[in-house]
């Protein structure tokens, strides 16, 4: 596999990541030839297996890989905290973002029965030792240096020696900050994109929109710029989630996204190029009610639909088989050839 020149970059300035967001390596569409081709030759009607089909070409072009393989399956759980708390959007104190992080490392977590079943690595990464950002209705979330700082630690997390990233967060309030991020990206107001989160009743919300709106006042500017949104409106964990999908690209790692506060972090990305998110899959449509929205503006159909909301990459986790169920078809079947199976007259 070739490593992407910017691999070992170290992000200095906001200038040189947005350079790095839009050179980015197109999919290897001989590859995908390749995989079609034998497709076309199993024993099964053309097409019959629906987004299986898809998900193996998906794998294989972005890995280079006529035969895809999953033998290194890598779940990255950022975890960071979020100033904005101080505002009342959730009805968890911060504290309980570490604590989750001290579950995770004891293997009590959802995410820690999953990433055993679907045979794939853990990693998490607390982000600024979990300091909060700045309350970002009153001043930016991140300054840029650490802004910077937090993309370049997730890129630096992507390893080459990965068939499949998947990747997931945890933090105290960070909905309201995904909400906040997707309105300036995608347009809106905190009614639009203000959700349940981790368990706000209807004042709640109303409360969380209202919230939204504030920071949306607070930085109007930053609405044409999709990496001066992410450093005013997001999270360390965040921006970590956008340089670990940005490393991916660069070196072919095909991705799989969880729910509404990864796909708001990666969304800049997709932003500032038209085919930033390709080799990325949406693992799962997650039960905050503006995901679906969120999903349809990044051009990303989610894989199943199974009303989480839990976050720490549980969606993603979950996907893992169904790759592996759509690789075993692709890899085990016979051919009509192999079979001595008649064809299609």
């Amino acid at each position: 596999m070739q490593v992407h020149p910017h691999a070992t970059t170290t992000f200095s300035s906001m200038a040189d990541l947005h350079a790095a967001c839009v050179d980015l390596p197109p999919p290897d569409d001989a590859t995908r030839r390749a995989i079609a081709t034998r497709e076309a030759t199993l024993t099964k009607p053309a097409g019959s297996l629906g987004r299986l089909e898809e998900l193996t070409a998906w794998l294989g072009t972005w890995q280079g890989r006529a035969v895809p393989v999953l033998e290194h399956v890598r779940i990255v759980i950022f975890a960071g905290n979020h100033g904005v708390v101080r505002q009342g959007v959730s009805p968890w104190p911060a504290s309980v973002t570490a604590q989750m992080v001290g579950n995770f490392s004891a293997g009590g977590a959802a995410i820690n029965q999953l990433a055993r079943l679907a045979d794939a690595s853990l990693t998490v990464m607390p982000m600024a030792d979990l300091a909060p950002t700045d309350d970002c209705t009153t001043a930016a979330a991140m300054t840029t240096a650490a802004f910077l700082h937090a993309v370049t630690t997730g890129y630096a997390m992507v390893g080459t020696q990965t068939d499949l990233l998947c990747l997931g967060e945890m933090g105290i309030g960070n909905t309201t900050s995904a909400a906040a991020l997707a309105a300036a990206l995608f347009g809106g107001t905190g009614r639009d994109w203000a959700g349940r989160g981790a368990g706000l009743d209807a004042e709640g919300v109303a409360h969380k929109a209202a919230v939204v709106d504030l920071a949306l006042a607070r930085h109007a500017a930053c609405r044409n710029d999709p990496l001066m949104a992410a450093r005013a409106l997001g999270g360390y964990e965040m921006a970590a989630i956008l340089g670990a999908v940005l490393a991916a690209r660069h070196q072919r790692i095909p991705v799989l996204l969880d729910g509404f506060v990864c796909s708001a972090a990666a969304a800049p990305l997709g932003r500032l190029h038209a085919t930033g998110l390709a080799h990325t899959c949406l693992s799962h449509r997650s039960a905050e009610a503006a995901h679906h929205a969120l999903a349809r503006y990044m051009g990303l159909d989610p894989l199943l639909d199974l009303g989480l909301r839990l976050g720490e990459g549980s969606g993603a986790a979950l996907a893992v088989p169904l790759l592996r169920a759509a690789l075993a078809c692709h890899t085990g079947m016979a051919s009509f050839a192999e079979a001595g199976v008649s064809g299609r007259t």
